[in-house]
This record gives C-alpha cells, structure tokens and sequence, in this order.
C-alpha cells in the first residue's frame, strides 16, 4: 500500500482580490503595505499585489 510522502497542496486556498495600486487595477493575492493614519478624517490604505510587491521591493504591514 502506497502512502503519501510529503504534504499535499491546499486547494481553494482563499485569496484577497482587490485593488493594487502600484500598477493601478485590481488583482488577486494582494497585501497591505501601506497603513496611512491622519489625526483628524479618515486615514487609508494601500495594496499591492504579488508581482508589484517583487518588482518594487514592497513588504507587506503583516511581515515587518
């Protein structure tokens, strides 16, 4: 009987989808970078999505 080896890959894994605004469209996969707080109105935030991230050298908020 045959067993598995090593860990299989996860399906349906959820990703975010939303607006990157390095290149300026939406996409799938992206992540904060960028928490934008003002003392005084609403602040804001900015995603990126992964081949963004890899050509500007971005780390998401979570990962610093």
């Amino acid at each position: 009987m045959n067993e598995p080896t090593g860990t299989t890959p996860e399906q349906d894994t959820p990703r975010a989808y939303g607006w990157c605004a390095w290149h300026g469209n939406f996409a799938a996969g992206v992540r904060l970078i960028e928490v934008i707080e003002q003392g005084s109105g609403p602040g804001g935030a900015r995603f990126a999505c992964a081949p963004c991230r890899k050509v500007y050298g971005l780390a998401p908020f979570a990962d610093r």
